[in-house]
């Protein structure tokens, strides 16, 4: 990854470029796990609407970011549809189970709500990473331009989270949880064997 753009998504390991070529001859299964990924992201929006109804400005941002990963959902779908592929049964996400382990339980809000922001900050950055990958790496010219505005979507989800952090914390604070999540998430993704069959 090139130091501009790993600057700008904050990752700090970049994904295995083995990935695009195992998930290219398991397209049905990526956009199996694509889809379900979009219901996830749907649901931790809704999920954090519920559970901090007092923020307005982060039910105002959220609310519009629920639709639209819902809509990312049905255009997966689509995409299944078209191609006489078939949606499979949504698979266990060790990615984001080993994310959780890292979040904070319990203790004060401020914290809670930190953690919850920034741990879906991360989700689509690295979501935003893989789309570019697979926008660049495939040789199928519509999954290519399909994947490049996927990219462009979770580049800006990226951005709400972390503006949202800054809204309701500290944000030297904010800069030094991201920095703890970052360093955790490459420790993940240095573990994990690429799978053509997940996003993540």
């Amino acid at each position: 990854m090139k130091e501009a753009e790993k600057n700008i998504l904050g990752l700090h390991l970049p994904t295995d470029p083995r990935w695009v070529n195992l998930a290219a001859i398991s397209l049905e299964d990526i956009l199996t796990d694509h889809a379900y990924c979009e219901q996830k992201a749907a649901t931790s929006c809704i999920s954090l609407i519920q559970g901090f109804t007092d923020r307005e400005t982060l039910v105002t941002e959220l609310a519009p970011i629920v639709t639209e990963e819902w809509g990312h959902f049905r255009l997966v779908l689509q995409e299944l549809h078209k191609r006489n592929l078939k949606l499979g049964k949504q698979r266990k996400d060790e990615y984001v189970n080993k994310l959780l382990q890292f979040e904070v339980k319990g203790g004060r809000e401020e914290d809670r709500l930190l953690d919850k922001l920034l741990m879906c900050a991360l989700i689509e950055a690295r979501s935003c990473e893989r789309f570019k990958r697979l926008s660049e790496g495939l040789s199928d010219d519509y999954l290519k331009n399909f994947y490049r505005r996927f990219m462009e979507s979770e580049a800006g989800h990226y951005v709400t989270f972390i503006a949202l952090a800054e809204t309701y914390i500290d944000k030297e604070k904010v800069r030094k949880r991201w920095n703890e999540w970052l360093t955790y998430e490459s420790g993940i993704i240095n573990n994990l064997e690429p799978r053509g069959d997940r996003m993540h």
